[in-house]
């Protein structure tokens, strides 16, 4: 197939995180598989407007805010070739393919921003935008299949009016990683984010300041860069904590692993996640992570009591986490958990799965195509083609269902109790979080 990925970002922006790198391991995916595949995004210092990445053809140009009307142009006049799907990748903002093009679309959606609007913009911007997202584009895209990162967001989707049967949960995969070093020898924490607002590193520094007297020697390694870096160094200062700090920045591979391996306990304060790879690679290494519960995908990335804890304020992640700071067995057997199910999740999973979405929404279109060469007997719409067409998903809901939940079967299964974490008790949101 001829592919089109339409992306505000690319994985080298330096403002890439995990979404950059899921859509990243999806495209080489596919020209692995033979698809030829184009990404169409933004532009950036350094980046030339044309270049081929591990065969993938990337097209670049216009700025994070007017990539959507530029890249939708191209679209629409055909300087991006002919694709037979298109990918719109919604990061809160549609691109509108829909306008631009006749061939079959499919949606990708990390996350709802009901809750990041606020967070990242100002109050009348975040109007729009939410706007923007739950009630125009779910229209516009009426009848497209989705894919949703995680059962979390599929479910969001739902609420917005997408229907259910249209979206696929297509998980986020996790490269091999060989042994990287021991863990540190002193109390550590480690976070691995992006620095925007929104992923509010701050209660990360709070969490810090109110449990180093009681630990010396605690630590906290920020992994990662963002514009909003100077705003997290003036927090730890005010906080007390700029000794105790590291913020490492941008890192290569081998050493935001080796990073991530000393640390004893994985935090992710982040307000929303689509899913949360980074509690997935920090689970690599055997680091149990503590986020909140409310925040989306991470009740989907963190079994609850398992391979990490869930909680819902700033006074939970406190203190759960000095709860695994001073409980080695229960941190060491939740890093253990952590590490056999990180185990299941891999990139070729992930490109293979999101194929089968792509291929199914061609085979759509196919049937539309021959519906509209042949006469048709309107009589009998209710139960004939256009009747099967109104429902068209490319299987049975059943057999999206049975994919969506292949990784989470084993999350279901029985386990043996893990030890016990004292002085923690009221974690994530809604029913049992240990069921998940």
């Amino acid at each position: 197939m001829r592919v089109l990925l339409l992306s505000w970002r690319d994985l080298g922006n330096p403002l890439g995180g995990g979404s950059e790198r899921y859509l990243h391991r999806v495209a080489t995916g596919l020209v692995a598989g033979g698809d030829q595949v184009t990404v169409r995004t933004a532009g950036y210092a350094g980046a030339p407007a044309r270049e081929v990445v591990d065969g993938v053809r990337y097209v670049r140009g216009g700025t994070p805010d007017t990539v959507f009307p530029t890249a939708l142009a191209d679209l629409a006049t055909g300087r991006l070739g002919r694709p037979d799907v298109v990918v719109d990748c919604q990061n809160g903002m549609p691109f509108g393919s829909r306008l631009g093009t006749r061939a079959p679309v499919v949606v990708l959606v990390h996350h709802v921003h009901r809750e990041q609007w606020p967070v990242a913009t100002g109050p009348v911007v975040a109007r729009v935008g939410w706007a923007v997202e739950s009630r125009i584009a779910p229209r516009l895209y009426r009848g497209c299949r989705y894919v949703a990162v995680s059962p979390s967001t599929r479910r969001e989707l739902g609420t917005l009016g997408v229907p259910l049967d249209r979206i696929t949960v297509v998980h986020n995969g996790l490269d091999a990683v060989a042994a990287t070093g021991p863990r540190s020898a002193h109390p550590s924490l480690v976070l691995l984010s992006r620095l925007v607002p929104h992923k509010q590193v701050e209660h990360a520094l709070t969490v810090l300041a109110r449990l180093r007297a009681a630990r010396p020697g605690l630590t906290l390694t920020v992994i990662g860069d963002g514009w909003w870096a100077p705003q997290v160094r003036a927090a730890a200062a005010e906080l007390g904590v700029a000794d105790a700090l590291r913020l490492v920045g941008h890192v290569d591979e081998a050493t935001k692993h080796r990073l991530l391996a000393e640390g004893w306990v994985h935090l992710c304060p982040s307000v929303k996640e689509g899913w949360g790879l980074a509690i997935l690679e920090a689970a690599q290494h055997g680091v149990p992570t503590v986020a909140y519960g409310t925040a989306g995908g991470t009740a989907d990335s963190v079994l609850h009591g398992r391979t990490g804890l869930l909680v819902s304020d700033l006074d939970g992640l406190t203190a759960a986490t000095a709860a695994l700071l001073d409980d080695p067995a229960a941190r060491a057997a939740m890093g253990t958990a952590a590490a056999a199910r990180a185990a299941g999740f891999t990139w070729a999973d992930t490109a293979r799965e999101f194929r089968a979405v792509l291929a199914a929404a061609v085979r759509d279109r196919s049937a539309v195509a021959v519906l509209h060469q042949r006469p048709v007997d309107r009589r009998g719409v209710g139960g004939g083609l256009l009747g099967q067409l109104d429902h068209a998903g490319g299987g049975t809901p059943g057999d999206r269902k049975s994919q969506d939940e292949r990784k989470s079967h084993s999350d279901q299964s029985p386990h043996r109790p893990l030890p016990t974490v004292s002085g923690v008790t009221r974690m994530g949101a809604g029913g049992d979080p240990t069921s998940r």
